[in-house]
């Protein structure tokens, strides 16, 4: 086995285990949350709005991106189902890839933390108690959306192939979408407050 594979099986694994726990995070987040806090944090929006399927789209394509990740992990496979990229068939890019999924879900991580009780995942209309502008907020709007679109930037980088362009497209323009929605409820929440500080701030960074 020649070091060429030996990367590519490393990348192969290591996006099954960091999916899985991806996944068994929010999903023990969430629960804490509700059971601990007594506080629902998950708000799709009103059924076939533009917030529902925004989060329809993005919780979807998140358990895809998960199921394929742990087949192809088990099966090497199925990569010739995913129309791979061969030009991009690099070690140094999909070990770069690697990296920036990473450094990209610590960027959403620590959007999401500092946050505190004002998380949620949706648009709560009773939310957030207060504007948050100092931290990471200082720099970008929406710090945790940045680093889920860099994250998703390294997905690609990491699995080079139609399958993972499509989830980039799918995923960075749902990010998009989610964010003028968001805004425009922060705005109708804190009017000049929010006005104010998006003249400031940049949406991403």
């Amino acid at each position: 086995m020649d070091a060429t594979t030996d990367i590519h099986n490393f990348v192969r694994i290591y996006l099954a285990l960091f999916f899985t726990f991806v996944a068994v995070f929010y999903s023990l987040r969430i629960l804490y949350r509700m059971r601990h806090d007594g506080q629902v944090v998950v708000f799709p929006g009103q059924r076939f709005s533009a917030t529902w399927w925004n989060h329809f789209a993005f919780r979807w394509f998140r358990i895809f991106i998960w199921a394929i990740c742990v087949f192809r992990a088990i099966e090497p496979g199925v990569d010739r189902y995913l129309g791979m990229i061969g030009p991009l068939q690099h070690n140094w890019l999909i070990l770069s890839g690697a990296v920036c999924l990473t450094l990209g879900f610590g960027l959403a991580l620590a959007g999401h933390f500092s946050l505190g009780m004002d998380w949620r995942s949706g648009i709560d209309r009773i939310s957030p108690s207060s504007l948050r502008v100092t931290g990471l907020y200082r720099h970008s709007r929406n710090p945790a959306f940045l680093g889920v679109a860099f994250a998703q930037f390294g997905f690609f980088l990491a699995l080079p192939s139609l399958f993972s362009a499509v989830c980039l497209v799918v995923g960075v323009l749902t990010l998009y979408r989610q964010a003028l929605s968001e805004e425009q409820h922060l705005e109708t929440i804190f009017n000049s407050q929010y006005r104010d500080y998006r003249r400031k701030v940049r949406r991403w960074i």
